[in-house]
């Protein structure tokens, strides 16, 4: 039986820029097998925070990094592990994800998952869940909210402290 999740960390951020560094932090503590689930509302900025993640991992700040809204899924062989990002939103059945290569991309590297929600039973309970809220205090403004196993307390805590 799995642990339940615990509250990781929570950090408001004012701008798209702020919200790339911590993903690049975010992005130095990630190691093969992790997955990384990105959940908010649309425009709470999940890829915003995934293109920032993608390219600080790729070191190119000009790495395009187009929304798999279309296709469902993205790769990238990146220089330490390949990274698969999906963007479930227009997934029917969470059994939908094994044509996507789920069981590939999370045997071989790092998945980063937006809607998560619809995985369903799927979710991996050792994932990272990082919720993105837009706050109203500004346009760019959001929080960050990490949730996880405690597992991930000791890898965020350099990051958060």
């Amino acid at each position: 039986m799995g642990e339940s999740p615990h509250d990781l960390f929570r950090i408001t951020v004012g701008t798209e820029a702020e919200t790339g560094r911590i993903a690049a932090a975010m992005g130095r503590v990630l190691a093969s097998g992790d997955c990384v689930l990105l959940q908010g509302d649309l425009g709470a900025g999940k890829t915003a925070f995934a293109r920032a993640l993608i390219r600080s991992l790729a070191g190119d700040s000009d790495l395009i990094v187009p929304s798999p809204t279309f296709t469902l899924s993205q790769s990238y062989d990146l220089p330490d592990f390949a990274m698969t990002h999906f963007d479930l939103y227009r997934l029917g059945e969470a059994e939908e994800v094994f044509d996507l290569g789920w069981d590939d991309a999370r045997a071989d590297g790092v998945t980063l998952v937006e809607w998560p929600d619809r995985l369903g039973p799927l979710r991996p309970p050792e994932a990272l869940e990082i919720r993105l809220e837009a706050t109203g205090a500004g346009e760019e403004q959001r929080q960050l909210h990490g949730v996880g196993g405690p597992a991930w307390a000791p890898r965020l805590e350099p990051i958060f402290s």
